[in-house]
């Protein structure tokens, strides 16, 4: 790792950013001594940028090692796989990985970058002091602090996006949409924010300045937020998604009736069998549900129906039949309530303190200010949990497989996962703390191992 980071001049970019970083606090201005309340604000300060510095250098470890474990075996077919994946198909996988590796790694230090401009680099204080003197209403004038950070960060996202979807997906040969499809998604997103976001943001500011119910303002936000997430669940199948694709039902009648006995079987109805014209952006294919309660779907791309034999669609389907019948998307629905009501519970008690303002940079303490930083802050503080949920995922998917081969033929599962893989481009050998870190799903040796 070190001969990485000697030879690598984005991470002492950071070092750099982050020493400017801290010299700008002025710890000691007018040469009088700190009070109890500046030496939080330090202490605080430095775990912060100690915490962007240790997630950085990890990301940036993570990433050479997946590339060297993509290196290491590029030019030989992993064992198991030599009938059925060719070295071309094999080494563009590889390729195409290095691909996204090497935009990954631009966007971590460009990200950190960002990060550090919004709260030690003083953007976000402008920006609270820009809008505070044109609006004096303290909700009002947080729901356009937010609204103007959520602007910004989609323009600066926006060339990551193009050059995604443009230039890397171009290249590999997976993109399939227009300049008019990108920029009508664009449009489509900004209204869906404006017209449901927007008012989400209001209410929830409401509730933290709303002084009747005090310090527990937090427990009536995470309600309205859960409420609110069970309710976009319900209506994304019928109204969301369609403003984006066309959904059209399963003309097969083949593989209708094979699908019909399969639901029949495993006790599952749902609101019906839809394809998507997932092919209008990209070629890559995949297959879900969505929704809750009655208002299920079951959904294909087109790209997906293309590319496998029905009985490999019926195990792919069988396969997500598990995830409801062991009840993971209520688990991981509890789970997300669960940590979103732990997360709320300590923005209430970090937006009474000040040196949670002071040592990320912002002088005035606020609501929206406290809102945005802890969103801002929090993934920088949570990084090294996150082998915690990949493992609980990895865990579901073993189980939906098996669950799939009980009620399919296991070969038909495992033929599906191999083209998948193929089709995708995915990696066929990633390294194992790579994958800790970055996959909610197994590797394809490893449900194949389960599957035989």
């Amino acid at each position: 790792m070190s001969f990485f980071l000697i030879k690598e001049p984005s991470f002492f970019l950071i070092i750099n950013l982050i020493l400017l970083s801290t010299k700008a606090k002025a710890f000691f201005a007018n040469n009088k001594p700190p009070t109890i309340a500046s030496w939080f604000d330090i202490s605080f300060t430095f775990i912060f940028l100690f915490a962007i510095l240790t997630s950085v250098v990890a990301l940036l470890w993570l990433n050479f090692r997946q590339d060297k474990a993509i290196s290491n075996s590029f030019d030989t077919v992993p064992e198991g796989f030599n009938e059925t994946i060719e070295l071309k198909d094999h080494q563009k996988a590889g390729n195409y990985t290095k691909a996204k590796l090497r935009l990954n790694h631009f966007e971590i230090i460009f990200s950190t970058i960002i990060l550090l401009l919004w709260t030690l680099g003083g953007a976000m204080n402008w920006m609270d002091g820009f809008w505070s003197e044109r609006i004096s209403d303290p909700v009002l004038m947080g729901t356009f602090f937010i609204l103007s950070i959520m602007l910004i960060a989609s323009f600066i996202d926006l060339p990551f996006s193009i050059y995604r979807n443009f230039v890397l997906e171009q290249k590999f040969g997976f993109n399939r949409m227009t300049v008019g499809t990108f920029a009508g998604d664009l449009i489509k997103e900004l209204i869906l924010s404006l017209v449901i976001v927007l008012p989400l943001i209001y209410v929830i500011l409401f509730l933290m300045n709303f002084e009747t119910i005090g310090n527990y303002w937090w427990i009536y936000v995470w309600a309205i937020i859960s409420l609110f997430s069970l309710i976009m669940m319900w209506i994304y199948p019928s109204f969301i998604a369609p403003i984006f694709n066309k959904f059209n039902p399963l003309d097969n009648e083949t593989l209708k009736a094979r699908i019909t006995n399969l639901l029949e079987r495993t006790g599952f109805g749902s609101d019906g069998i839809f394809v998507m014209d997932g092919s209008k952006r990209s070629s890559h294919g995949n297959a879900y549900f969505t929704g809750i309660g009655k208002n299920k779907r079951i959904v294909f791309f087109d790209t997906l129906l293309k590319g496998m034999e029905d009985k490999e669609i019926e195990a792919i389907l069988a396969h997500e039949l598990g995830h409801f019948h062991h009840k993971h998307t209520r688990q991981r629905m509890i789970s997300s309530f669960i940590f979103s009501f732990v997360s709320l519970a300590l923005l209430g008690y970090l937006i009474n303190q000040t040196w949670f303002y002071n040592g990320l940079g912002v002088s005035q303490p606020s609501s929206h200010a406290a809102l945005v930083l802890f969103s801002l802050t929090l993934p920088v503080f949570s990084f090294f949990i996150t082998p915690i949920s990949n493992l609980m995922s990895r865990k579901h998917e073993f189980q939906a497989d098996a669950f799939a081969a009980s009620h399919t033929d296991a070969k038909d599962l495992i033929s599906s996962l191999i083209k998948l893989y193929k089709e995708n481009s995915s990696s066929l050998s990633p390294d194992k703390y790579y994958s800790a870190f970055h996959d909610s799903h197994p590797s394809a040796v490893l449900r194949i191992e389960r599957l035989q």
